[in-house]
């Protein structure tokens, strides 16, 4: 874009939609402002200009209306940069305004956004300096679908895998043209496809400050690598585009999710609404705090110059003001309707239903405001129920639609697996659903979403190595990510060339995801788990980009066992509705079956003894759903000692082995056609091993 010799000519302009929005004849520019007296529009020719080409000066008489700030800029060609000044009171401590005319700010609309001039640490250090901000780009919304829609596939069916779009092709192991891109994971998709998985669960994606990171860390070369720390919510992040200096973020972003629907895998995007890249008052001003500070963030009723802080990241969004409401949801369906994801990770979600002093909400308006849109209602929405500051939700979260992060299920698996005493109760529940959690407010297995790993915490290999965190490398003394992991090292800290506990190690790997996949509800799989990905005991590698937060790919040949195991462990997934079912199990006959849905045993074929601390081990029936489907028997011995286990009793037919983690790989895991007949009544499983029957 070229800049014209004489300015661009303006007319008053409309104060919907918000944003810039290309139209004919010229660019709209609409921004919420409620106490701002006067504003400024600053265009620039591209990201890199040092100066704006012109400075469009608003007039309160005909460029304002209610809270809305707005101009038509005539001519105008998309490309063109640009930022807000706001004018108006600065009053922090009694009325929570935080104008300042010199601070250039970010249009909170805008639909692309780039960071060339922007310096954090630059900002905090020596003050404001002229245009240095982050800006906007116009841009036009011409884009190709090519008939392409959200998938809605039904969440029984779900197999989720969260990822880390930079750190997926970001190792030149990964051998992509584009490393760290949305294109990166284009040229993955085969790989994607071959693992069998429903959707990704992409990381944030909506652009965030990288150099949000506390001082000692940023001195360290660290940045903020997985992305909660977001400042443009309708942007996709410039850092995983190719060119965003041309404004290419939605094209780049629409190319991704459009290839991923060809190849039938759904988009979920992890979505941060909790708090801002502003911080707290110490934060600098980027958008928010310089259009309505009072509005948008929870302020101490008695100091508004004290942020309240249930998100620890020093800011938490008021987000059931009614405009703030609004807001989030405009911008969900934004990213449904313009750019056709296909779900939604609420981090911290229970933030989101505190008032503006932050008291937690029975119903509060922004939860079921998402929940009851008709624009959302077929798009699958995950809260992570809980906050930083101790309100806890799951099996408890506002609304019936919500899928929940079941953290109990996590801690429950994981203390089963190491050999926690007591446990048999608690994983027959997470198992079969967790029942206890949801059945008794009308929800249902698919309310859960499982998982043994995630973004947050040990890898999976990480969680059969390390007994304790080893974060010296995020600069924060070790203090920073979770102190109970319940993890097992199997008898050494970290690297060992043990090959007795190596093979103990790859053994517990498997058990862990083979009880993910053969429970009820929505299993999610963290990305590199299936080829044994290690951070080095790092569980909060939040700020490490670089070769400890990739995705190495040497690991898919390295560990091609484990990978052959976890493809075949969700293919077995997929031939078993019984494993996929929408209401809960019930003990009874269901349908034409006089088989129980699900019958449980102990060791000895007889009823368990659900209140013997000691009892390790646990083994269930369940009956096959409909014609053409087996049934299944699925023995667990997590005890330090074999046990022989009475195999549960089949009406007709025979048994064979499905699954024996107790065995070397390919003998660990076999499709249909290899099983084997298992002859005798009963069978003997090693230590901490587990065995899938399926009985035709």
């Amino acid at each position: 874009m070229q800049a014209c010799a004489k300015p661009y000519t303006t007319r008053p302009g409309h104060r919907h939609p918000p944003g810039a929005t290309v139209e004919k004849g010229g660019v709209n520019f609409s921004v919420y402002s409620r106490h701002a007296t006067g504003a400024a529009l600053l265009l620039y020719e591209s990201s890199e200009s040092a100066e704006p080409f012109q400075i469009i000066r608003l007039d309160p008489a005909i460029n304002h209306t209610f809270f809305s700030w707005h101009v038509f800029v005539e001519s105008l060609p998309p490309g063109v940069h640009y930022s807000w000044r706001m004018e108006g009171p600065f009053d922090p401590q009694g009325q929570g305004w935080r104008f300042d005319p010199r601070v250039e700010l970010v249009d909170p609309w805008a639909r692309a956004v780039n960071r060339c001039h922007w310096d954090r640490w630059r900002r905090l250090r020596e003050g404001v300096r002229p245009h240095d901000s982050l800006r906007g780009v116009v841009v036009q919304d011409d884009y190709d679908w090519e008939g392409d829609t959200p998938l809605e596939i039904p969440p029984e069916d779900m197999v989720i895998y969260e990822l880390h779009v930079g750190g997926f092709t970001r190792h030149p192991s990964a051998k992509v043209q584009h490393p760290g891109t949305f294109q990166g994971i284009i040229e993955k998709i085969p790989y994607l496809q071959s693992l069998g998985i429903t959707h990704v669960e992409l990381m944030p994606i909506m652009a965030f400050d990288e150099q949000d990171v506390p001082e000692p860390v940023w001195e360290a070369g660290l940045r903020n690598y997985w992305g909660y720390s977001t400042h443009s919510f309708f942007s996709p992040h410039p850092g995983y585009c190719i060119s965003p200096q041309a404004g290419t973020h939605r094209r780049e972003f629409r190319d991704l999710v459009k290839a991923l629907h060809r190849a039938g895998i759904g988009v979920i995007l992890d979505v941060v609404f909790n708090h801002t890249a502003e911080g707290g008052a110490d934060g600098p001003v980027l958008n928010f705090k310089g259009f309505g500070n009072e509005t948008f963030y929870m302020l101490d009723p008695l100091d508004k110059r004290r942020y309240l802080d249930f998100t620890g990241c020093g800011n938490t969004i008021n987000a059931n003001h009614p405009f703030v409401a609004r807001f989030i949801l405009d911008c969900l369906k934004y990213w449904v309707q313009s750019m056709h994801v296909d779900g939604f990770r609420f981090d911290l979600a229970s933030a989101l239903a505190r008032d503006e002093v932050g008291r937690p909400m029975a119903n509060p308006p922004v939860l079921w405001g998402i929940e009851l849109s008709d624009v959302l209602g077929r798009t699958e929405i995950i809260a992570e129920a809980w906050d930083a500051a101790g309100l806890y939700q799951v099996g408890t979260f506002p609304g019936y639609r919500w899928m929940e992060w079941n953290g109990r299920y996590r801690d429950g698996v994981r203390r089963f697996v190491r050999g926690d005493g007591g446990m048999i109760g608690e994983i027959a529940s997470r198992m079969t659903g967790s029942s206890d959690l949801y059945q008794a407010n009308q929800r249902l297995p698919i309310n859960s979403v499982n998982f043994v790993t995630c973004h947050d915490g040990f890898t999976l290999w990480d969680l059969v190595s390390y007994n304790r965190k080893h974060n010296q490398e995020n600069q924060e003394n070790n203090r920073d990510g979770v102190e109970e992991n319940f993890s097992w090292n199997c008898g050494v800290e970290g690297e060992t060339e043990d090959e007795a506990i190596l093979t103990l190690r790859h053994r517990q790997a498997r058990n862990l995801l083979s009880i993910l996949f053969l429970s009820q509800g929505v299993p999610m799989l963290l990305a590199g788990d299936e080829v044994l990905r290690t951070q080095g005991g790092n569980n909060n590698a939040w700020c490490q980009d670089n070769p400890k937060g990739w995705l190495d790919w040497t690991l898919v040949e390295k560990n091609a066992a484990m990978l052959r195991f976890v493809r075949a462990l969700i293919q077995l997934r997929k031939r078993h509705p019984s494993l996929r079912r929408r209401r809960f199990l019930s003990g009874k006959p269901q349908g034409n079956s006089d088989l129980p849905d699900i019958t449980w045993y102990g060791a000895d074929g007889r009823e368990p003894d659900w209140h013997d601390g000691e009892v390790r081990c646990l083994a269930f029936m369940l009956a096959a759903l409909g014609e053409g489907e087996s049934h299944l028997g699925v023995l667990l011995n997590m005890g330090d000692q074999a046990r022989s286990f009475v195999l549960p009793n089949l009406p007709q037919g025979r048994w064979y082995l499905a699954i024996d983690t107790g065995r070397p790989s390919p003998e660990d895991i076999w499709p249909p056609a290899e099983q084997l007949p298992v002859q005798q009544s009963s069978l003997s499983l090693i230590p901490h091993s587990l065995v899938v029957l399926e009985g035709r």
